[in-house]
């Protein structure tokens, strides 16, 4: 099992090169090359979200996205540390922010079939996973 993690600020100039990140090593881990424009989507999706959670919270902590290669799937997580509520990341029901959360997450599982979301007072998590494929021998 290959694992790779990247941090960066809280910054939305940065989301380009993880979107840049997670499409070199999903290509590399066997991912469908007809899926990789959802693997980059999927994964700017997850990190735009983390960088506004942290930018509305005024939290200093970079953003955590780990790339995680493995026999038959390749799996995303992006993770923040901004504290997340029953009613969603921003506060109350009907609040801008919540529902920017929802719709970011209706269009992550838009794009994804497996993807898991878990969040509490100490940040979340999505992980989003896709089969690979093994490389074809190349005769010589």
């Amino acid at each position: 099992m290959a694992t790779v993690e990247l941090r960066f600020s809280a910054l939305p100039e940065h989301v380009r090169t993880a979107r840049l990140v997670a499409a070199a090593v999903a290509r590399r881990a066997g991912v469908d090359e007809a899926v990789l424009d959802e693997v980059r989507l999927a994964v700017g999706e997850a990190c735009s979200r983390a960088v506004g959670l942290h930018r509305n919270g005024g939290i200093s902590a970079p953003v955590k996205v780990i790339l995680i290669e493995e026999e038959k799937q390749f799996s995303i997580e992006v993770g923040d540390e901004a504290p997340h509520t029953a009613a969603g990341a921003g506060g109350a029901p009907g609040d801008v922010e919540a529902e920017e959360d929802e719709m970011g997450l209706a269009v992550i599982s838009g794009l994804v079939d497996d993807m898991e979301v878990s969040a509490g007072k100490d940040g979340g998590l999505i992980r989003m996973t896709w089969p690979t494929t093994p490389p074809t021998a190349v005769l010589a």
